[in-house]
Formats: structure tokens, sequence, C-alpha cells
């Protein structure tokens, strides 16, 4: 605006290009400003008229106001706006008529005909392209203004106007019924006709956000090995991409109508990693019984949820998990409680009593700020920066590897904050590590080793983006669900590179250096696996990590106290309790330097029992007994209904049986030779056909909770 009101063309021109520049940037980045801008009426159109505006501006201050190359501007810019409203129109309805009413993986769905997807350079971010159609237009007016060339303006506007123009008549084409996906019914239909074919026994049925993606991908190898057909259930369109490699079949089914009509009468068993609300649209159905089997056990409160009481079951790793529902007292009954072990606790590894590598790896794994202030939720706000400097300043060198929670910062600005210092002082630290004499001669004799390890994580990872690119690399998620479906030669093979890259990964930087882990690779267990001793909060983490038997340490962040803090949190017992100075530190590295000094490995290996069950059988026969056995209630539960309403006879009255001996009334005797005529349940139901009255007096029954015959 400034440099259109001086006026000066030149300074216009360079505003114009930073504008442009930095709404590329800000979209690229995905930035938040993106999204405050459309609440304050600033959005992309609006930006970019405004845009076009102060070029009008612009000429008019020029005093070309009277001449053509003016009107050209405005009228081109007019017309230019106007052919937004139908390219957004059939952007819109082209997504709209491909969204289907579930995303599947390992699902066959040719039943229906699903058209490969329009190129997506035409619809990814199709708003945003189409009005950068204006440059040739803004360029060519103001060379135009400032040279006298009113062609080359005329020139700048027709390509804009044409190139708008082709891009509407390019997306025409995908609005053809040919290229849209099928109806919701028949999308629905052949889901239906799917499941009655695969008839699923066992569903593990997930709903969250983004963020808590790692809930249920804890358990898709469990899934996997499962006795019966089993069969994952999600409500979130997002979390599908978030979803790790999987055999399993996978449902995605966003809304509540859709799931409440799905087929899923063969489904014994529904196992649930979260609590959260929209598991109240298949805990409606009683044909299957429902399983809270938790992403994690531990001493945290969510462990003993009230909530818990919809479920039919609830199963815990071991005893741990029974007791701490008696003394929360919330209402779980015990014959409900099954303790199943952990089958996801099978890749880590067993400690051996002696540090992996020259010098011990500690890992700092804390859990996330939830979402209260309780200041014993993590050990980040008041403890972390704590820890990570003592272990750095620890008389006997260690490596620190930092794995914060997914969740870290999401409430909280300030453990966002200390999570951002950590990962500061290990980089620092890192980079001081780096340039001292005795790790420069390692990192010079492992300099082979470590250069051949990241080649290998390179080549790794073009394969597994080779063999994650199912399908076409435009295909949207209605083609990708036509196109993914279980190839177990390929899932072989992914399985030996994620373990390939796991090992190269570790390999690819010294033992000694300091290392942040983020993301879902490499995963919390790879990191259990690489460290000997670990610091951590009350979280499942604890619980998972005495699997090893390694030494731990948990921060009494609330300053409890040592005791009051092992009596309220069964999983501290064995480990090393630290304050929020992280003073007892040297204990814990004086565990993992000498055995000898180790005097709570005894109580570890108790205490391991307890939070997480025995180890003969094992977590997985556990975890097939506990889903065989309540499949067994669900047949027994769905066989008494069936009888109860639909295959027990109606008792009609007997002339012989008559009270007191004596004959029936003609009305009685009447109703006998017509059955049309019966009375069901008291005078509940009366004047209706036999199937009809049944039916009646079963729906009664489902209401009052009483048997017809009654």
């Amino acid at each position: 605006m400034l440099a259109a009101l001086l006026p000066n063309i030149w300074f216009f021109a360079a505003a114009a290009a930073v504008t442009y520049a930095a709404d590329w940037y800000l979209h690229q980045r995905g930035s938040y400003l993106i999204n405050r801008l459309g609440k304050v009426r600033a959005g992309l159109s609006i930006r970019f008229l405004v845009r076009e505006l102060m070029l009008v501006l612009l000429l008019a201050r020029l005093g070309l106001a009277e001449e053509p190359l003016f009107y050209t501007a405005v009228a081109c810019f007019l017309i230019f706006y106007g052919l937004q409203a139908p390219h957004g129109a059939v952007a819109t309805l082209i997504r709209l008529r491909r969204t289907m009413p579930v995303v599947t993986r390992n699902v066959d769905l040719n039943a229906v005909r699903i058209p490969d997807a329009p190129p997506g350079a035409l619809l990814r971010r199709a708003g945003e392209k189409v009005l950068h159609l204006d440059i040739p237009a803004m360029a060519g007016i103001l060379i135009a203004a400032g040279t006298g060339e009113d062609a080359v303006g005329y020139a700048g506007a027709a390509l804009s106007l044409l190139l708008a123009f082709a891009y509407v008549a390019a997306l025409l084409p995908y609005l053809r019924r040919g290229r849209l996906v099928p109806s919701a019914a028949a999308v629905l239909k052949a889901v239906d006709t799917w499941l009655r074919e695969y008839q699923p026994t066992v569903v593990l049925y997930f709903s969250g956000s983004n963020e808590s993606a790692y809930q249920g991908n804890m358990w898709l190898e469990t899934m996997a090995r499962v006795e019966g057909r089993p069969l994952i259930v999600m409500r979130e369109r997002g979390l599908v991409t978030q979803l790790a490699e999987t055999s399993v079949p996978v449902l995605c089914v966003p809304a509540g109508t859709h799931l409440m009509n799905l087929d899923l009468s063969t489904v014994r068993v529904c196992l649930y990693p979260a609590n959260v609300g929209k598991n109240i649209h298949i805990l409606r159905v009683p044909t299957m019984k429902h399983v809270f089997i938790g992403h994690g056990d531990s001493d945290k409160l969510a462990s003993v949820n009230p909530y818990s009481k919809v479920y039919d079951e609830v199963w815990t790793a071991g005893r741990a998990g029974r007791d701490r529902y008696a003394l929360a007292d919330v209402g779980i009954r015990d014959e409900d409680i099954v303790e199943v072990g952990r089958p996801q606790l099978e890749p880590i590894k067993s400690w051996t009593g002696t540090a992996r590598n020259p010098i011990p790896t500690v890992l700092y794994a804390p859990t996330w700020e939830g979402w209260d202030d309780n200041s014993g939720n993590t050990s980040l706000l008041l403890a972390g920066e704590n820890i990570v400097r003592r272990l750095l300043a620890a008389d006997d060198p260690v490596r620190i590897v930092y794995k914060p929670h997914p969740f870290t910062g999401i409430r909280s600005r300030t453990a966002r904050a200390v999570d951002a210092k950590i990962r500061a002082m290990l980089g620092k630290a890192a980079a001081e590590r780096a340039a001292e004499p005795r790790w420069t001669a390692e990192a010079e004799r492992t300099a082979a080793d470590r250069s051949a390890a990241q080649a290998e994580l390179v080549r790794i990872e073009a394969r597994l983006a080779e063999l994650a690119a199912v399908g076409r690399a435009d295909g949207d998620e209605a083609e990708e669900s036509r196109v993914s479906l279980a190839d177990p030669v390929r899932q072989a093979e992914v399985a030996q590179l994620r373990a390939a890259w796991n090992d190269a990964y570790w390999r690819s930087f010294g033992w000694w250096e300091h290392r942040t882990v983020v993301g879902p690779q490499p995963r919390l267990y790879d990191c259990f696996n690489e460290s000997d001793a670990m610091v951590s909060d009350i979280s499942s983490v604890v619980s998972d990590f005495i699997a090893s038997g390694k030494p731990y340490a948990v921060t009494d962040s609330a300053a409890l106290g040592a005791e009051e803090f092992k009596r309220q949190n069964t999983a501290v017992r064995a480990g090393v309790i630290l304050s929020n100075s992280a003073e007892e530190l040297d204990e814990l590295l004086a565990a993992v330097a000498d055995p000898a000094a180790d005097t709570l490995a005894g109580a570890r290996r108790e205490l391991k029992t307890y939070l997480l069950g025995p180890d003969e059988p094992t977590s997985m026969e556990q975890f097939n007994a506990a889903v065989r056995a309540l499949a067994a209630k669900a047949e027994a539960r769905n066989a008494g209904v069936a009888q109860r309403l639909g295959d027990q006879p109606i008792a009609v009255p007997d002339r012989e049986a008559a009270p007191d001996g004596a004959a029936t009334t003609e009305a009685e005797a009447g109703a006998v030779a017509d059955p049309g005529a019966l009375a069901v349940s008291g005078g509940a139901v009366a004047g209706v056909a036999p199937e009809a009255a049944v039916e009646a007096a079963a729906e009664t029954a489902v209401v009052e909770g009483t048997s017809p015959a009654r």
C-alpha cells in the first residue's frame, strides 16, 4: 500500500514478490498463522484480492486511471475472481463425491468400482494454486505501467484469464459419473458383503487424535497373532495414515450412524485401547463382549478410570492391575478382571548385567504434562533439566538417549520450552564431546562402520518407501482403499527391513554420542534394548521397562517423599527414587557400573512378575486364552437370548390343563383355535399373528429385562 501511495513501481514489485513468497512459505510449512489470518478475515482469497486492489490504486496514483490499461486491469481481476466460484465449486464437488463413507486397508472392495483419482496437481491445494494464476497479470500490468508498453499488460491479463479458464475446464471431466466413487449406500453394502464373507471374530476398536496413534499401533502385532479373524475398526480418517504396517484388515468408519448399521454380528470380542466418547457407538452392541485393554499398565489414575465399568471385562498385565482396581474402589468387580500379560513386550531383551558399550547408555523417557496441572504428572517441569545436567556431569561418562512423550507440550508451554532446552543441552554436549581427543580418536576408528551404517539407512529407507507406495503417487484415500491389500511377501520384507533399519540406526552414530529420539522410529522398546538404565515418571513406560530387568529410576516430582511415593505407586518399588534435584542419580549409575552395587536386582525380578505376570505361559498364550474364554461367554449369551426370544414357543392355554379342572371359556377356546387372537405377556400384545406376537414379546423382554415366557 505504501508503494502504491508513493507511487513507486519497483518498490511495489519488490513488495508484491515478498508477499507472494511469504504466502507460499507459510502454506508449505502449514503455519498456524495461516489459520489465524483466516479467523480475522484475512484469508487467502482476501490477501490476493487486496494485493490486486493495491495494483489498481498504483495505476490510479500514476495517472493512468483514464487509460485502457487501467480498465483492462479492473476487468481482468473482476473476471478472474468471478472464476474462483466455479473453480471452488467443482473442486469441492469432486472431493465430496470421491469421499467414501469408509477408508479401508487390506479389505477387498472389488464389489464396487472405484476409479482412479484425479491428478494430485489439480486438487492438492487447488484454491492456492488458482489464485497464484494472477501472477502473469500482475507482472504484465506492472511492466506496462513502468515502460508504457500496454501490450505486455494486455498479454499478461489474457494469460491469467486463459490459465484460470483452463484450470476449471481441466477439472470438469472428473465430475462425470464414471470418474466418481459409488454412492455411500453402495460402498456400505460392499463392506457388509465383505464382512459376511470374512466373518470377523475379534475387533480392535480405536479412536483418538493424530498424536494418539501410538495407542493403537502398539496393539497391531498382537492383533496379527490373535486367534480367530481379527479386524481393526477406526473412527478418524487422519489416523489411517498414522497407522503402522499391518496385515490385519482395517476399517475406518467416521460416521457413527454408518458404524452402527454395519453387520458385525460375527464379532464376539471387542478390544478397546483407550477410553474415548466414540466407544459408545460399538459398546451398544450386545452380541459381542467388550474389553478394556488400555495402552499401557501404570499407576496413573487413568489405569483405574471408573469409566471401565462399561466394559464386560478389564484385562491387566499382572496381579498389580487387579490390586490397583481393588484399592481404587471405583466399581470394577474382581471377577471382571483378567490377567493376560503384555504381549507387546516380547521384543524387549533381558539385561545381561553389564553395559552394552564401553560407557553406559541412560534413557530419559519422561511422560507428558497431562490434562491438569498436577506437579506429579511429569518430571520435565521441575526435574528435567536437573536430570540431564547431572547425567552430563557424572564422574564417569555416560551417553544420554532422550525420548520425550509424543504429547509433550501440547497443553503446557512450559513443558514445551523445557523440552526444547533439554534438546539444546544435549546438542551442545554432543558437539563438545565430539571435540574431545578421546572421542575424536574413537570417531576416526569407527568412521568406516558409521558411514556404512548411514549408507545402509539410506538404502533401507528408499526400499521401504518403494514398498509403502502402493498404487499411484497421486492416489486419494478412495483409490488407496481399493489397492491397499495385504501382501504377505511384501509385509515379510517390510518386517525384515524394519529390523535392519533399527540396527543400522544405532550403528550410524557413535556409542558415545548423546541422542534425542522423536517420531515412531526407533520405537520405545528399541530404545530400551539400546540402553542400560532408564529415568522416567509414573507411566506405563516404567512397567514396560521392568520387563528388561535393567536398573531404573523414577522421579518423585510431587515431592511426596520416597516412602509415600512407593506406597502410592507399585512400579517404583524396585527403582531408585529421584527428588526434583536428581541428586540420587549416583545410585542408579553405580548399579549400572557394578552388579555388586545393584541392591535392587532381586526386587526387580519379583516386581516384574507382579506387574507383568508370569513368564510361562507366554503373554500371547494368556491373551489368546482370554479371547477364547470371552468369545465362549458371548456365544453362550447369544444362544440363551435366541432361545428365550426366538426358539421358545409361546404358551397356549390347554382345555385339559385349565385351572381347577374347569373347561376353558368359549373365548379361550376361540383363541386356541385362532392363534392370531392370542394375548401375549399378560395382554401386552393382542390380536396379532404368532410371528408378530413373538417379535413383540421379544421387544418387551429387551426393554423390561424379562423373558417372554414370564
